[in-house]
């Protein structure tokens, strides 16, 4: 884990959401230059009306991707599968606020395990749920969108939740990565970056681009002029 006293930075997190499924490794490494993360979107189709991928092929997709794998899981059983994930080499692991029984126990399942454990709120969910977690946490993820699909437009109405998410983590004693997902693009990370946030999440404008690596290296300079940070 990072010291509490680690600069901020920002990170860029390509979802394979949106890229060619059946050609998986060729996809990931044409982000891989550009890239701190591989968001790895994981979907039932019960928390979420979408599936994607299940624990055996995420496995695989960790296994071999050349980019440490930041795993997003949209699924009604994480306290049972996050663990799993962290087990499996995922280098983050983030389940939803709303899908878990027992969010401590399942922070300190994935720690333990080997992975920075990071809780996930939807749209509809204040902020102020998760509040009294934040210093067991390595990161918060604010949706801009509502999981499920990819494509969607950004929720610009989420910024006073990032900004409020922004101040509370600022005054933990942890150092604590704030992600944002959901319709990041060129008009929208600034705004995203400005509110609060230096984990950006970004599918759709990245895999539709003719150079997925070259709007990543866009994306990471608008968020950094946005935010000030490195």
């Amino acid at each position: 884990m990072n010291s509490p006293h680690s600069p901020r930075k920002v990170r860029m997190c390509p979802s394979i959401l949106n890229a060619d499924r059946a050609n998986l490794i060729s996809e990931i490494e044409r982000v891989a230059s550009a890239s701190d993360f591989l968001h790895l979107d994981v979907m039932d189709n019960i928390f979420v009306p979408n599936q994607t991928f299940t624990l055996d092929e995420s496995i695989q997709i960790i296994t071999s991707s050349p980019l440490p794998v930041d795993a997003h899981l949209m699924i009604v059983n994480p306290d049972d599968e996050a663990p799993e994930y962290a087990r499996a080499g995922a280098e983050s692991v983030t389940f939803h606020f709303e899908a878990s029984t027992q969010p401590l126990a399942t922070i300190q399942k994935i720690q333990e395990a080997g992975a920075r454990a990071s809780l996930a709120i939807k749209p509809g969910t204040s902020f102020d749920l998760i509040e009294p977690l934040l210093n067991h946490l390595d990161m918060v993820l604010i949706m801009t969108v509502e999981p499920g699909f990819g494509g969607q437009s950004f929720m610009s109405e989420m910024m006073p939740k990032l900004t409020q998410a922004r101040a509370a983590l600022d005054n933990c004693d942890r150092d604590i990565w704030l992600q944002v997902d959901g319709g990041i693009s060129l008009e929208t990370i600034v705004t995203a970056a400005e509110a609060g946030a230096d984990a950006f999440v970004a599918g759709s404008a990245v895999y539709k681009a003719q150079s997925p690596a070259q709007m990543l290296s866009a994306l990471r300079k608008l968020a950094t002029q946005a935010s000030g940070l490195e």
